[in-house]
């Protein structure tokens, strides 16, 4: 097992490429099992949590190979309709693949799932919505049980925004018989971008970066292939680490968009942030309004919560190899349309530069485009720099508070209330053995440890590759001075 060693006090600098979306691969990698064939799936992250699921995949007799960030996927014979719990128990993304298999097969065995070791995280609304969808559900033996002739098109509401049953649901519905409306969806980027997939693959959804979501079923899917978007978290994640070291550094192959209640936060604490693409030419993929951008910003409004300020949406980089011309007489029968996107010197950029400590800023978060909850324990770390008390205020997931005991071993000083936690900053605090309990627990570690007085060893961060590529690689490209070492300690 590994662990890591940081020597806090080293200023970050420099410039970065964040990796594709970890939340984004394992959305789209399930839904090559709704059409047979062969799909590239580019700027996918090497991450445990993608060979998890290239694993589970696998046991179903799907081939999975992932060379540099494209990711191969064979999905021309699947021969089992059983997700085990050996492979679901390590991540709640594999029951992902219930959707899909349910829609294409009629018959699915999934493992109720696993994860992080936090929160309850029913998979109720994934049952409900393709119960209504026509499937039979039965639970026996810790596995759910789903057959069906075929699915057939329905109204289906999610009484919560959920990302995982959204994604669930939409994927079954493109091969259910007749028309399916879902309202209240969610619209976080990485189910935009599983749409844009989907209509990519044949299916026929309207409504996509919106709440409301119109899929007319379809007899069959085909293969395509598509780009993993930018992991918003990650670059979340390293804005905040050198805004605790008052560092300066530049993140490429972002989507700005997809940052701006996180952007404005740091903002708000003193951080100086520029945004835009580098290179020459700029301009739209040509998606639609609203695809890639911010699509349901007017509900952030109405209800007052998260005061995030929209920007300009910017076009989205190109990570991929260079499409056949369109004008070629044997183009590629799964791209029909040339793809309308820039080359990838296009890329969108972050610049931030932060000066001083930070000011105290609560948060509070929420659904997209709040605040994102898997951004708070990394918020919590950074306000221990501020000089004053910060409210940190979790609305999705009540109990996400793991990381205070081990940030109170360094000197913190954090009353959690609730489904809140008081960060009182501004006191220096220093290195100790810390450990891990989940994949952005250990991220607020990491990120506390940069400012910590001497050494910082954190354990367990086999949490932490399960959603970063190399973070201790990236780190060191900044100046932090952060090793990985095997160790004895669990």
């Amino acid at each position: 097992m590994d662990k890591f060693i940081i020597e806090g006090g080293a200023r970050l600098s420099g410039s970065l490429k964040i990796s594709g979306a970890k939340n984004g691969s394992l959305a789209l990698m399930p839904a090559t099992l709704l059409a047979p064939g062969n799909y590239n799936l580019y700027n996918t992250p090497n991450l445990s949590d993608v060979r998890t699921m290239s694993r589970l995949l696998g046991s179903m007799g799907v081939n999975c190979e992932l060379t540099g960030s494209e990711l191969t996927i064979d999905s021309t014979q699947v021969t089992s309709y059983e997700a085990p719990y050996e492979h679901v128990k390590k991540m709640r993304a594999s029951f992902y693949v219930l959707g899909p298999l349910v829609a294409r097969y009629g018959t699915a065995k999934v493992s109720l799932p696993g994860g992080c070791a936090w929160g309850p995280r029913p998979v109720d609304l994934h049952l409900k919505g393709i119960e209504k969808l026509g499937a039979k559900i039965t639970l026996e033996s810790g596995y759910v049980l789903a057959e069906c002739e075929r699915l057939h098109g329905a109204k289906f509401h999610f009484d919560i925004s959920s990302v995982g049953a959204t994604g669930n649901v939409l994927m079954a519905a493109t091969l259910a018989k007749g028309a399916s409306l879902l309202t209240n969806a969610a619209i976080e980027p990485e189910i935009t971008a599983l749409a844009v997939m989907l209509q990519k693959m044949g299916a026929k959804i309207s409504g996509i970066g919106t709440s409301v979501l119109e899929i007319e079923g379809v007899d069959e899917l085909h293969p395509a292939d598509e780009t993993t978007i930018p992991d918003r978290i990650e670059a979340a994640t390293f804005l905040i680490a050198a805004a605790i070291t008052k560092g300066e550094i530049e993140l490429t192959g972002v989507i700005p968009e997809h940052l701006a209640a996180v952007i404005t936060k740091l903002e708000d604490s003193g951080c100086i942030i520029e945004s835009g693409v580098g290179g020459q030419g700029s301009g739209d993929w040509g998606l639609g309004s609203g695809v890639w951008g911010l699509g349901s910003w007017d509900r952030s409004l109405e209800s007052g919560e998260n005061d995030v300020i929209p920007v300009p949406r910017p076009p989205f980089p190109d990570l991929r190899p260079p499409f056949p011309d369109p004008r070629s007489p044997t183009p590629d029968p799964r791209s029909p349309t040339p793809d309308p996107r820039p080359p990838s010197s296009n890329e969108n950029r972050i610049k931030l530069r932060m000066d001083s400590e930070p000011k105290p800023i609560d948060i509070t978060t929420g659904i997209y485009p709040g605040f994102p909850t898997d951004v708070q324990a990394q918020w919590s770390a950074y306000m221990l720099a501020a000089n004053g008390s910060t409210r940190i205020t979790d609305t999705i997931y009540h109990d996400r508070f793991k990381h205070v005991p081990e940030l109170a071993r360094l000197g913190a000083e954090i009353e959690v209330i609730d489904n809140s936690s008081i960060v009182h900053g501004g006191k220096q605090i220093s290195g100790a053995i810390v450990m891990s309990s989940d994949l952005r627990a250990s991220a607020g570690l990491i990120i506390a440890a940069l400012i910590a007085k001497g050494e910082t060893e954190v354990l367990r961060v086999y949490h932490i590759d399960r959603g970063y590529e190399e973070v201790e690689v990236k780190l060191q490209s900044l100046g932090a001075n952060i090793k990985r070492v095997k160790t004895e300690l669990i």
